[in-house]
């Protein structure tokens, strides 16, 4: 595997050195394990993981600085926070995922790969978005495979503060879902900055990730709760 993640990565303008290349291996190896006992990801298979969860996750790393505060909303097995972290050492990470049993994955992942300064929190981002200490105060949101844009923006953009930025991890067909979250965006204080897209050519996917900037405050009553933002999404 630690050939074939060098050659990948190089392949993609990404270098890294062999501790990092070890922290991916471990990583494979604790994903594995642990997909055995709870549901973590469909996607096990060596080189598949390498290409549709490590690579995919850090395919927006020209656009990252070493040392900001980066939150990963909807973390689940930990894509795109920990491969983040594995590239940039020196990221204040805080990964949220609603459900405990991942939770403790991430822990226990965090703890064997020896990454400092991660925060892994058991909550739904609705309510953690309105705690002082996370609201309004990262550099950096992310958030990968979670929801429409429309809904996400809600999810995330609170966590965000003005002159920061919201990562969407999408696909293709994500240009309808800019023209649905148009006003959702406007409205959570956020501006489109740019869609920029990677062709994988190992899978024939197009990646495209959206950055959205956080130009004003967030009004205090986003996110709502009560599953509003699936239920009645921002308009």
């Amino acid at each position: 595997m630690k050939e074939y993640l060098k050659e990948i990565f190089l392949k993609y303008e990404i270098n890294i050195n062999e501790e990092q290349c070890d922290k991916f291996v471990k990583y494979y190896s604790l994903l594995k394990e642990w997909n055995e006992k709870i549901n973590l990801t469909a996607i096990t298979e060596e080189k598949e993981v390498v290409i549709k969860h490590f690579l995919d996750s850090v395919l927006i790393y020209k656009d990252l600085k070493d040392d900001e505060s980066v939150i990963d909303i909807g973390a689940g097995a930990g894509f795109p926070g920990i491969p983040l972290k594995i590239l940039f050492p020196n990221l204040k990470l805080t990964l949220c995922d609603s459900l405990n049993k991942r939770v403790n994955f991430l822990n226990i992942v965090c703890a064997e790969l020896n990454l400092n300064n991660v925060q892994c929190v058991h909550a739904r981002a609705e309510e953690l978005a309105h705690k002082n200490n996370y609201r309004e105060s990262f550099d950096v949101c992310v958030a990968r495979a979670v929801a429409r844009l429309n809904v996400l923006s809600e999810y995330c953009l609170p966590f965000v503060k003005t002159g920061g930025k919201f990562i969407a991890y999408k696909s293709v067909s994500v240009d309808e879902e800019l023209l649905e979250a148009k006003n959702a965006i406007t409205k959570l204080g956020g501006e489109l900055l740019c869609v920029k897209t990677i062709q994988v050519e190992e899978t024939n996917e197009v990646r495209k990730n959206v950055f959205i900037i956080k130009t004003k405050n967030c009004d205090k009553k986003y996110p709502r709760g009560q599953n509003k933002p699936r239920l009645n999404p921002i308009s």
